[in-house]
């Protein structure tokens, strides 16, 4: 009975694992990127390297975005400022487009710019997405309706949390598979290193699948809210986190108060209720209705750093100044526990050690599901060994695996790469450019998946593995050649330490896939040794295809 149900977990796991493996790694590895999406976005806006951490007060700050925005948007809906951070140089202004009663906004409704913190100029930066294109895709996709990508990203998270679990349940030796791994033993070695870096990271894939599905879960349980509020998503949150609904535009013009004062009002009420006022920044505000006599401004409490948020906000009416809303520290359970888990997946809350192990988890997460993709396919062509010696080709659905795995697997490094090197080849001037950064990520990853579902060969492997790990290698000598100032060793000197580590990472990146590259033609090399092509493993019938 026992190994009847470690049978069916076996099944299971395999099945969960196998149908969603692609698109979870494309979410893994977007969603590891974005880990860094600041540091991301400082690398593709070089025109900001140079700019120093402004030392002025947020208070000036806040005066000179207003400012930005009465010139660029003074008919907006709303109004948002985020204000520069460790992680974040420049003051971030967005604004929402006034539309028409009935029509719902849409991303090309929502502009932001980036302004020079100590002048409250427009900083002449290239137009980038940046880390926020791997942000948003690791959630969002891309091309597809927001609400339908969630679903797909919702669905195949949840298979993932059964592969989880399942993984869990058929690991006879877990501890002992932690320390193992034979190279060289073809099958055997891709199970090593599956076993691996799913037990390693373990807690981790937990983690971060489980939180992931709590974020969304309003969307996939939709009944409470249809139920107690009749659907209506922004009473419901309203009341959770306390928050009063902003008010209807009146149609009556009103000049704003000085938002300026409004910053250092807040800020001496915080001050007070930390004692020290050690933490007394504002994160973001939010300006509903701009000009109108029912304005009204939000200001969130910057955080400590801590796993749950502060949770402090102060609401004040626009015109008149008069604090009409205040939420303190002490959240409900329920918002903390939310807080928590989205700290826990977006490592809010991390440190530059912390933040780096989060990483290299993820990275972790990527191998894990790409070791199992491959180790299906090796064991299928295993057991279609004598179909394969007779001259017949691999079945229909071995060889679409197979070239979704070259695909997806080599495909993903160098789409990625690509974005990078988009970033600097593109003209500065181009219209749209942002996006033009994103369509070239998606033109090369659909050459790649072409390419392997023509000739899923391993010779096509070891191609498509060097030309990914050359994209990265060469990328900060591209850096260095366009944007000398930006160069590796210029930026260890006096440059942002963001911008050395991101040379330094796809350096690493480059060599690990150039490593897998060699690795590949390796094995090749020995298949075609007939001293080695006698043992069982090493069948030349299965050189053509079988992964290294």
């Amino acid at each position: 009975m026992k190994d009847a149900f470690r049978a069916s977990m076996a099944w299971v796991h395999t099945w969960a694992g196998l149908l969603v493996c692609w698109v979870l790694l494309l979410i893994f590895a977007a969603g590891t990127a974005s880990y860094y999406r600041n540091e991301i976005t400082l690398w593709m806006q070089p025109e900001l390297h140079a700019i120093a951490p402004s030392q002025d007060s947020q208070a000036h700050m806040a005066e000179r975005a207003v400012i930005a925005l009465q010139q660029r948007a003074p008919d907006a809906k709303q109004w948002f400022i985020g204000f520069p951070s460790e992680r974040s140089q420049g003051l971030q202004i967005f604004w929402e487009d006034k539309l028409p009663p009935g029509v719902e906004a849409t991303r090309e409704h929502f502009h932001d710019v980036m302004l020079n913190p100590d002048t409250g100029l427009p900083l002449e930066v290239r137009e980038t997405k940046g880390g926020n294109f791997f942000y948003r895709l690791h959630f969002d996709l891309h091309y597809l309706p927001v609400t339908l990508a969630r679903w797909i990203v919702g669905f195949c998270a949840m298979f993932m949390l059964v592969a989880l679990i399942t993984g869990v349940i058929i690991h006879r030796r877990i501890f002992k598979d932690f320390f193992t791994f034979r190279p060289g033993k073809g099958q055997r070695s891709w199970l090593d290193a599956h076993n691996i870096t799913g037990v390693l990271a373990l807690p981790y894939h937990l983690m971060i699948t489980y939180t992931g599905l709590m974020l969304l879960m309003y969307l996939y349980m939709p009944t409470p809210i249809v139920v107690a509020y009749q659907g209506n998503n922004q009473a419901f949150f309203g009341e959770l986190f306390r928050e009063e609904p902003a008010p209807e535009p009146s149609g009556r013009a009103a000049k704003l108060t000085s938002i300026g004062n409004l910053v250092a009002q807040a800020q001496h009420i915080w001050r007070g209720s930390e004692g020290d006022g050690s933490h007394a920044k504002v994160d973001h505000m939010h300006i509903n209705n701009p000009n109108d006599a029912a304005a009204s401004v939000s200001m969130d409490k910057a955080g400590d750093g801590g796993l749950i948020e502060s949770g402090m906000s102060l609401t004040f009416d626009g015109v008149s100044g008069k604090l009409l809303h205040e939420v303190d520290a002490e959240q409900r359970a329920v918002v903390q526990t939310a807080t928590a888990m989205r700290s826990l997946h977006e490592a809010n809350f991390a440190q530059p050690l912390l933040r780096a192990l989060f990483f290299i988890s993820g990275l972790g997460g990527c191998l894990m599901i790409a070791t199992g993709a491959v180790l299906w396919t090796v064991k299928k062509r295993q057991a279609q060994a004598r179909r394969l010696a007779s001259g017949l080709p691999p079945t229909w659905g071995l060889r679409l695996v197979e070239g979704l795995n070259l695909g997806v697997i080599a495909g993903l490094p160098i789409a990625f790469a690509t974005f990078f090197w988009a970033n600097r080849i593109l003209p500065v001037g181009l219209a749209a450019r942002d996006e033009w950064e994103i369509h070239c990520v998606f033109i090369a990853w659909a050459a790649v998946l072409l390419l392997a579902q023509w000739r899923p060969r391993r010779h096509m492997w070891q191609l498509m593995l060097w030309l990914g790990g050359l994209m990265w290698l060469a990328l900060p000598v591209l850096n260095a050649m366009l944007t000398p100032q930006s160069a590796l060793l210029t930026t260890l000197r006096q440059g942002p330490a963001a911008v050395a580590g991101m040379d330094i990472t796809a350096m690493l990146l480059g060599a690990a896939i150039c490593f897998a590259a060699w690795r590949t033609g390796k094995v090749r090399s020995q298949l075609s040794n007939p001293r080695r092509s006698a043992r069982p493993e090493h069948r030349p019938e299965l050189a053509e295809t079988e992964v290294a």
